[in-house]
């Protein structure tokens, strides 16, 4: 009876070994793509923080969970790191506000000064000036911003090479000068900036002293 049967028997033995690996594999490749998930997502979620990170939202984290293994290391890395750029993002604008609001204080008082003044960086090329300057010289400074103070007022080069010869000391002198509008005596001094010891700028200041002169000759 079972050499009549074992060739059925061999057949459902075979059918069941298929059967078994079939849901093997069934169970490997449902395994596989747990783990691929597991692994994917947190990828994801860290491209997906880079990309709004670099269209400038600061503010991106990544969830991080507590565990020791590579991703929950890296998406604590990637979330101090972006702390740290939001921290000195905010540190730069605060910084940037306070200069605003110096340099339109700095106008502001420059504005209401009598007094031409003109301030130069290392090189002696002008950085910035009020409107006193631009009458006392009778030039148009505004767009005189990056020009050579010796090609605006060319009568201080040599007050300027004793500037730069001498930083430590306060270079004054009277200076006349004639435009269209005619001659006239500025009262200039020159000082130069310095930071450690290294020349970073210098600030001229000039007056009109012409209607004293002529006041002191009468």
């Amino acid at each position: 009876l079972l050499e009549k049967h074992q060739e059925s028997i061999q057949i459902s033995f075979v059918l069941i070994f298929v059967v078994v690996a079939l849901l093997l594999l069934l169970a490997a490749v449902w395994v596989g793509v747990n783990l691929a998930a597991q692994l994917s997502h947190p990828i994801s979620n860290l491209i997906a923080a880079a990309q709004r990170i670099g269209k400038g939202d600061l503010t991106a984290r990544v969830k991080a969970d507590s565990t020791a293994d590579e991703i929950g290391t890296l998406s604590r890395a990637f979330n101090r790191m972006t702390e740290q750029l939001e921290t000195q993002q905010l540190g730069l604008m605060e910084a940037n506000r306070e200069l605003d609001e110096r340099r339109r204080f700095s106008e502001a008082v420059l504005t209401g000064v009598s007094a031409g003044v003109i301030g130069l960086d290392r090189t002696q090329r002008i950085t910035l000036h009020n409107r006193s300057a631009s009458q006392l010289l009778a030039t148009d400074l505004d767009n005189a911003t990056g020009t050579g103070i010796t090609a605006i007022f060319p009568e201080i080069t040599a007050m300027m090479e004793e500037a730069r010869n001498r930083p430590d000391r306060l270079h004054q002198a009277e200076i006349r000068v004639s435009r269209d509008q005619g001659a006239r005596t500025l009262l200039v001094r020159v000082a130069a900036e310095r930071l450690d010891r290294e020349i970073v700028g210098f600030v001229v200041t000039f007056d009109d002293i012409t209607a004293l002169q002529s006041a002191q000759r009468k």
